[in-house]
């Protein structure tokens, strides 16, 4: 009986090993090695990660610049789509039209397209400063700017919450109506509801989004990489754009590997920091309030 089963899942398990756990095991021994692809992999042990943390000072500027971006992105699209998941969270006729208009974007927002679209809208002379210039306000270059440079890219990751705005909606279709019922009795009002009823049964849903957004965010390199390559004066050089420039142009994959394991400890980290400060602030009815 256990022979069949494991028979059944041999196509995924034999994908798993050799698609997934083998690459990571790889990937892990070249991070200790000298590796260029031309040539056998040199073991150099902790060189790579000593280089990281002394010496480079690029990696401190892209992971500066990541943890800006994320601290800005993840909480503007959490926002943003649970603003909009509310709005649809109605008993309307035709709100399935309008769900699935709203959502389709998500679909393409992270392709190559939509980023040359970006790069076009916010071009000296894109789409938004000729709408600025029909109100006699004069536009930059957000793009070239650097000031302005990360926040386009930080508008593209918000503007991309289809996906993050469904899983807020089907949290919302999940809270029982008897709870909003029972404080309108009460006398409470539609904020008081979103406060004491929305937003504690909701809690699981968003650190569920929280910790996807966060996963998400660090690993941002599309838009980076074609909407700005970087520049300007790397003010949207994020880490992952470092990682493929050290892999694929410099062909240093052993020292890209060590950027991505340093990648995963930082995100591991954070996972875990959330995890321990979401028993303070998400609720599970099953266990009658907060994680223990």
């Amino acid at each position: 009986m256990n022979l069949a089963g494991y028979i059944f899942i041999s196509p995924w398990l034999l994908g798993f090993l050799l698609l997934t756990l083998w690459p990571i095991a790889q990937s892990f021994y070249l991070s200790f090695t000298e590796y260029s692809l031309l040539e056998s992999p040199v073991w150099v042990g902790a060189d790579n990660y000593r280089n990281i943390f002394a010496s480079d000072a690029t990696f401190t500027k892209s992971l500066s610049v990541t943890f800006l971006f994320v601290l800005f992105s993840v909480p503007l699209k959490l926002f943003f789509s649970l603003l909009v998941a509310m709005a649809l969270n109605k008993n309307l006729r035709g709100m399935d039209v309008y769900r699935t208009a709203i959502y389709f974007p998500s679909l393409i927002g992270g392709s190559i397209a939509v980023a040359a679209l970006w790069r076009n809208m916010f071009g000296l002379d894109g789409y938004i400063n000729q709408v600025l210039a029909w109100f006699g306000i004069q536009g930059v270059g957000w793009i070239s700017n650097p000031d302005t440079s990360l926040g386009t890219l930080i508008l593209l990751n918000t503007w991309q919450f289809g996906s993050t705005m469904v899983i807020f909606l089907a949290g919302l279709k999940q809270i029982p109506q008897e709870l909003y019922e029972s404080a309108s009795v009460d006398g409470a009002g539609k904020f008081r509801k979103f406060v004491n009823i929305t937003l504690p049964m909701l809690s699981p849903v968003m650190f569920f989004n929280l910790i996807l957004g966060i996963i998400g965010s660090f690993q941002t390199f599309t838009s980076a990489f074609i909407i700005t390559k970087g520049g300007p004066v790397n003010s949207t050089y994020v880490y992952a754009m470092f990682l493929y420039e050290k892999a694929f142009k410099h062909y240093q994959m052993g020292y890209a590997s060590a950027l991505a394991w340093i990648l995963l400890a930082i995100v591991a980290l954070l996972t875990m920091i959330n995890f321990f400060a979401s028993r303070y602030w998400v609720f599970y009815e099953s266990e009658g309030g907060r994680t223990k």
